[in-house]
């Protein structure tokens, strides 16, 4: 868990957690409980390093068949 949490910061990441905090202070101001569930929300996803899409939910799969037919042209005049 610490090393989830020290390490491999970049700068999207820093970005994503002083928004986090911006949100979580601004219910606070506000007295807003559920503005403040979605402070600690968008707070924790920056220092646990997850995203929406969990591991590689986002990615595509990679298209394994090949398609090795050629392919034959006729002229149309």
């Amino acid at each position: 868990m610490k090393q989830t949490i020290f390490s491999n910061w970049n700068f999207l990441r820093a970005m994503r957690l002083l928004i986090g905090l911006g949100i979580l202070a601004q219910a606070v101001v506000a007295k807003d409980w559920l503005f403040g569930l979605a402070g600690i929300f968008f707070t924790a996803m920056p220092l646990l390093n997850v995203g929406c899409c969990g591991v590689n939910g986002c990615a595509t799969p990679v298209n394994k068949k090949t398609n090795n037919k050629e392919i034959s042209y006729e002229e149309v005049v």
